[in-house]
């Protein structure tokens, strides 16, 4: 991993696919966050690379900038059914920041073992030199895995 990617791993009592589903459902995204930023969302499952979705958000969940409620536009970057799920986002702030979200799943004997990842190694240079990045603690994608593992076991 570099400096400017995190990556956790947990075990998960669940089938892929139970994992999967609620992964690719713009609802189920709002159902396990940890950060306490994403607010709702709107649109169908997303099936393909390309697929998009609306998240209403509130950072003043996080208390660190004051953007307070905005919109942001997940767009996903890859999908292989059951396997992996990653994204980007558009919105408030243009051009786009171009960190990638995002979930590997590899079944065993015991289920799955879910990898979250938060990658920001693609951010312009001028949001590099804003400081905030990264956005989400590390310790925040071991909360979601959490939310997620309650959500499907």
């Amino acid at each position: 991993m570099t400096s400017e990617r995190f990556e956790v791993t947990r075990q998960i009592a669940a089938t892929p696919s139970a994992i999967f589903d609620v992964l690719r459902s713009p609802q189920g995204h709002v159902r396990i966050d940890s950060s306490g930023m994403l607010q709702s969302a709107e649109g169908a499952p997303v099936g393909a690379v390309g697929d998009e979705f609306l998240v209403h958000m509130d950072r003043e969940a996080l208390g660190d900038l004051p953007m307070g409620r905005y919109d942001v536009t997940v767009i996903i970057t890859r999908y292989e059914r059951d396997a992996v799920l990653e994204w980007t986002i558009s919105g408030t702030i243009q051009p786009p920041i171009r960190h990638l979200y995002g979930y590997r799943l590899e079944p065993n004997e015991s289920g799955t073992a879910v990898t979250s990842y938060y990658d920001w190694s693609e951010i312009d240079d001028k949001y590099r030199e804003a400081g905030i990045f990264p956005v989400i603690p590390e310790a925040g994608l071991r909360a979601t895995l959490g939310i997620l593992a309650r959500t499907v076991e």
